[in-house]
């Protein structure tokens, strides 16, 4: 059974105490000095016995005049770690944090595991929270996500220590609810999203980026779950936040999320405006990455706007800028976009390519079922286009299967009415219905 919080606190606190009277004596002892001679006239024997043995925490203050006392840095009395040692290791994490906003990712992720060992060998649990938060973003990005969730999973547990801040505790939180929500387990990252949240609104520490950084991940899994009104309160509230602290990079982000949000509603001219407002903004940041994603949305407003060749042309950009900078899962968004758009337009050879070459570049990323679902549905229904049923049909139960794993009634319904309409081109009107009907008592649950 796991201890409460405050339990754990208190077992640290007293580990951490413990660690530092030891080193104390070994320094006393080495400096030839008592424990009345190292107490002096500030304080008694008693007092200093009780540190050695671990029973009371000094003051800051207290160990900045004992180090004095006995010549050494205040750092190592404290933590075991000199100043300098702490400022070498510091600035080597602050290289490798560099490499992450720069999104050279293989880059960041070495550094990091260079940095695990001299990290561990000062014995801050600050610069190891910081260290694992770090790498398990920089993992999530790509699509290590199951690796990632291991290091918040430690950055957790010492988050609980007492030298740790509720909002230091909130962020820890807040990341592995996006490792949750990557891996489709939406009601669990929503929980952590609504805890993350209390937190950082309990300090008194700033926490306008954190909350609206949360509020924009909460929404996402309200979109998941088909809960729009509560997606877009989310977003209303994020993008209230970001545009108090004038974050142009996050304002942009929501933008996005916004555009998604209107697009699922049916709004796709109030969608596109959202998504021409976050392009002008990355373009602005010269941030290729997430406008190699947003022209890939773009591209699909476009198409329902009755604009199929300014689609594909913005597909087609989407696709390039993407392979430009190495980006295979936004390559594979805009390629799977493109297939969309060739097989309504009937063209069902080039969407069956297409969607095959999606389904390359995603190969192995669980942090994508529902791309993954929809390149098989796309290739499933250009199959059934060309009369390859058998064919067709193995490809929508790929879909259903990874849609699944996603738990969401309304990609499990989408793959229902696909399979529908192939038993309906076999002729079996019965099983076409009964699969028919699953998809629509599915969406009877689903919250619009």
């Amino acid at each position: 059974m796991q201890q409460p919080t405050a339990t754990k606190q208190r077992a640290t606190a007293a580990q951490a105490g413990l660690r530092l009277g030891e080193r104390l004596r070994q320094l006393r002892v080495a400096a030839g000095m008592t424990q009345t001679e190292l107490a002096g006239d500030r304080f008694s024997k008693e007092y200093v016995s009780q540190i050695e043995r671990g029973k009371t925490r000094p003051t800051r203050e207290t160990i900045d005049w004992l180090s004095v006392r006995l010549g050494v840095d205040a750092g190592f009395l404290a933590n075991g770690v000199s100043a300098d040692e702490r400022g070498r290791v510091d600035a080597a994490i602050s290289r490798a944090q560099a490499l992450l906003e720069a999104r050279r990712n293989p880059e960041a992720i070495a550094e990091f595991e260079t940095l695990r060992s001299a990290v561990l060998a000062t014995g801050l649990p600050e610069l190891e929270v910081r260290t694992l938060s770090s790498e398990a973003t920089v993992r999530m990005r790509e699509g290590q996500v199951r690796e990632a969730l291991e290091l918040l999973e430690r950055a957790r547990h010492l988050s609980e220590g007492p030298e740790f801040s509720d909002l230091e505790r909130a962020d820890v939180l807040f990341r592995i609810g996006m490792a949750r929500y990557k891996l489709s387990s939406i009601q669990t990252a929503i929980n952590l999203f609504d805890e993350a949240l209390k937190l950082a609104e309990s300090t008194e520490l700033p926490s306008d980026h954190l909350r609206s950084n949360i509020f924009a991940w909460r929404s996402r899994c309200y979109q998941r779950r088909r809960d729009l009104e509560a997606a877009r309160e989310d977003v209303e509230r994020a993008l209230e936040l970001a545009e108090g602290l004038n974050d142009r990079h996050t304002i942009a982000d929501i933008f996005f999320t916004a555009s998604a949000i209107a697009d699922r509603e049916g709004h796709w001219v109030l969608a596109r405006s959202y998504a021409e407002r976050a392009k002008a903004i990355y373009e602005e940041l010269e941030d290729r990455r997430n406008l190699g994603r947003l022209m890939n949305n773009l591209g699909g407003l476009n198409f329902l706007l009755g604009h199929p060749k300014e689609a594909e042309a913005v597909l087609k950009d989407a696709f390039r800028i993407a392979l430009e900078i190495g980006n295979d899962e936004g390559a594979a968004h805009a390629v799977n976009s493109l297939a969309q758009v060739h097989l309504r337009t009937g063209d069902s050879l080039r969407a069956e390519e297409q969607a095959r070459h999606a389904l390359d570049l995603l190969d192995g990323r669980v942090d994508y079922l529902d791309e993954i679902g929809n390149a098989q549905l796309v290739l499933g229904r250009a199959l059934l286009e060309q009369d390859r049923l058998d064919e067709a049909e193995t490809s929508f139960r790929a879909a259903e299967q990874a849609f699944d794993q996603l738990s969401s009634a309304s990609h499990r319904a989408a793959a229902w009415v696909a399979q529908g309409d192939l038993a309906s081109r076999r002729g079996d009107d019965t099983l076409a219905a009964r699969l028919y009907r699953n998809a629509a008592e599915a969406l009877q649950d689903v919250r619009f």
